[in-house]
């Protein structure tokens, strides 16, 4: 099957990603798990919009926020087990352009078992068997455009229930649901 999946909040940890930056460059003490909604970033931080936060994310210590990121547990390996399982792995996410050499070199450097790549905002385009998202837009446009696939929702303190996706709630349970055949898509509605 053709996986669909989102890097940023499913792959990659972006949000301990930034606070741990901004916590050590800014004397801060924001909690990895602050993050509760989208854009939650100006209410947590002294940038005023998120065009102030994507300012700074641009360069730190030379390269963008993006290749500074750690992987969630367990990510890399259920990647590389489905891969291995003759999945194909087609990355979907979207980047600011500032972030598009970054982003390939952070697949490279956390050897994602991919040959495809798409950097864009309508992730919907790209036809996948499976998608595994966590922005609310995404999946509602997910489900909307791609209703004959199986939308999976990484259930996030910052999305919620969406009708016509699958709960997924961690790495094991994603592998499980691939693994055993997806025997039936969610029921919208």
């Amino acid at each position: 099957m053709r996986l669909g999946i989102d890097l940023d909040g499913v792959v990659a940890d972006f949000n301990a990603g930034w606070i741990r930056h901004y916590n050590q460059q800014f004397g801060s003490e924001i909690a990895l798990d602050a993050v509760d909604h989208w854009d939650a970033i100006p209410s947590l931080t002294h940038f005023e919009n998120m065009s102030g936060f994507w300012k700074w994310a641009r360069d730190l210590d030379g390269h963008s926020l993006f290749r500074h990121l750690e992987p969630y547990p367990g990510a890399i390996e259920t990647l590389t087990a489905l891969a291995r399982a003759h999945h194909r792995i087609v990355i979907l996410t979207t980047k600011p352009g500032f972030a598009v050499s970054d982003t390939f070199s952070w697949i490279g450097d956390h050897k994602i078992p991919t040959r495809e790549v798409h950097i864009l905002e309508e992730k919907w385009r790209v036809d996948c068997d499976v998608y595994l998202e966590d922005a609310q837009y995404n999946l509602e446009s997910l489900v909307e455009h791609r209703p004959q696939a199986f939308v999976c929702r990484f259930v996030r303190p910052w999305n919620s229930p969406v009708a016509g996706a699958h709960d997924i709630y961690d790495w094991l349970e994603f592998q499980a649901l691939i693994s055993g055949g997806l025997t039936s898509n969610p029921v919208p509605g």
